[in-house]
């Protein structure tokens, strides 16, 4: 399975190295799936209502309803009714692409297992959701959708097998009708919501707003397609007739082919099978993670800010229980904690100047790599450091690999998460010996640990608690973020040689 992850994120970063030169890294599509996927839901839902208003909800008027807007209204609601299909269709492209990276990428197991297993069943719903819409449009593949679902629904031990015969005979009322419209309309909608949350619900600080540029693209882009390939329907439905012609959307309805070359019953195992294993995907094998974060409350002043900057919730603050001034205290739950360290750098107390002769304690800290570890680490790559334009480089785990960098004038320290670095750190190494600090993270916008890249960025400029003291000269510290890949790890080594020159007193 490793190797499968490794093989399919090399193609992942291949990729998205393309879209970085054609866009900038805040704007790349790829670190914005989530959030564009939920766009596309609101361009589904007002092009859904707006179509709602011409649609008639009767097996009579559905096909004329359509055509009238498709048509008769096409600069409108024939627009309408085009965005409403493309939007689905992107939401299903952008879902899935998602899912494939966030597999790649390893984030899908332990912790995070919860967001992967309720991602599984809101696609399901997602593509029952657009079979439903196919199905009101009432022409020869909502006939066929209606002929095939039938048959699905028969195989079913226990259901009386005749549903499909309601079709074929025609025999399909307005009550039955208006019943898939209102499923349509607001039952899967609602449950979609529903479904949506949960997916969410543990993560906290969730961006469900791509940023404008790229919603503005996004939405200008199907635009465009609904304007030169409006949506249109197949031919009305003929009764007693099996449609022969058709154009699927295989977004939606790729399980229909299934029923006609094997059968429902292979047809249902294969989907339930695909789904099973999807499900325990996160099991096959599980994730051992590290241990979670620690509270030292004899070290904590209760300032918040490590529930404020944890990105996923497992940090939260409470009333106070040792009896000191400070109001709250933080308390870790360590089903929700992913081991990243970002909690370790937002810490007040892990300044490393702080206790300097005994083992240093914060306030939190990961008990596997401890602030005082950390700083007993700097000392030592300090003290090797030799030569002229000395530089302390901080990795991230996930972002390039800097293990192979260290060089006489280059230590290199290897984090978690750059969020896990204390600004003050920086200030601790240049006073100590470093004439400059290099900071690597993750690409602004797909930081492994979610926020890690944007806590650290803001704590270096000034705008996040806790902030990098002035009197460090911004001249001697820089920070980059570049992707996992063997270009840009080679264009780090020279944009570190360039750093160092520039350290260089002028002749």
């Amino acid at each position: 399975m490793d190797a499968v992850r490794r093989a399919g994120n090399n193609v992942i970063l291949s990729i998205e190295q393309w879209f970085n030169k054609g866009f900038p890294d805040r704007l790349n599509p790829f670190y914005h799936l989530g959030s564009l996927t939920f766009f596309f839901f609101w361009i589904v839902l007002v092009s859904g209502i707006y179509v709602f208003i011409f649609f008639e909800t009767n097996v009579a008027g559905a096909y004329k309803s359509v055509e009238y807007m498709t048509h008769d209204q096409w600069w409108m609601a024939g627009v309408m009714r085009s965005l409403h299909r493309y939007a689905s269709d992107a939401a299903v492209i952008s879902i899935f692409i998602h899912m494939f990276r966030e597999f790649f990428r390893d984030r899908y197991r332990g912790v995070r297992w919860f967001s992967w297993f309720t991602g599984v069943p809101t696609l399901w719903l997602v593509v029952i959701l657009g079979i439903t819409g196919y199905w009101l449009v009432w022409d020869q593949l909502a006939q066929y959708v209606a002929l095939a679902t039938g048959e699905l629904i028969d195989w079913i031990p226990g259901i009386p097998s005749a549903m499909v015969f309601n079709f074929l005979d025609n025999q399909i009322t307005d009550r039955f009708f208006t019943l898939m419209a209102f499923l349509h309309l607001l039952g899967f909608p609602v449950a979609l919501v529903f479904l949506l949350w949960t997916h969410v619900s543990r993560i906290s600080k969730v961006d469900f707003n791509p940023p404008l540029p790229l919603a503005v693209g996004a939405f200008l882009t199907l635009l465009a397609v609904s304007l030169v390939k409006p949506a249109v329907s197949h031919a009305p439905v003929q009764a007693g007739h099996s449609p022969v012609v058709l154009n699927l959307d295989w977004f939606y309805l790729n399980i229909y082919p299934l029923v006609d070359i094997m059968g429902p019953g292979w047809a249902w195992s294969l989907s339930t099978g695909v789904t099973i294993v999807l499900m325990l995907l996160p099991w096959l094998p599980s994730k051992k993670e590290l241990p979670a974060a620690e509270v030292n409350l004899e070290h904590c002043s209760g300032c918040g800010q490590c529930a404020l900057d944890c990105p996923y919730g497992s940090v939260t603050m409470r009333k106070r229980t040792d009896g000191k001034k400070a109001e709250f205290e933080p308390t870790v739950d360590p089903g929700l904690c992913t081991a990243c360290g970002i909690c370790s750098g937002s810490c007040v107390s892990s300044s490393p100047s702080r206790m300097p002769n005994t083992t240093l304690k914060t306030g939190i800290e990961m008990p596997w790599f401890t602030v005082d570890a950390l700083r007993q680490e700097v000392r030592s790559k300090l003290g090797a450091l030799s030569g002229t334009g000395k530089i302390i480089l901080f990795g991230c785990e996930h972002g390039v690999d800097v293990t192979t960098m260290s060089t006489p004038q280059t230590a290199v320290v290897n984090l978690p998460c750059s969020g896990m670095l204390p600004p003050s750190m920086l200030d601790y190494v240049l006073k100590n010996g470093a004439d400059g600090v290099v900071v690597t993270g993750c690409r602004e916008g797909d930081c492994y640990h979610r926020c890690g890249n944007t806590w650290t960025e803001q704590r270096l400029s000034g705008e996040r608690e806790p902030k990098l003291l002035k009197r460090v000269d911004r001249q001697r510290v820089v920070e980059f973020r570049i992707s996992n890949s063997k270009s840009e790890r080679a264009a780090l080594n020279q944009r570190i040689d360039a750093f160092r020159r520039s350290l260089q007193p002028s002749a």
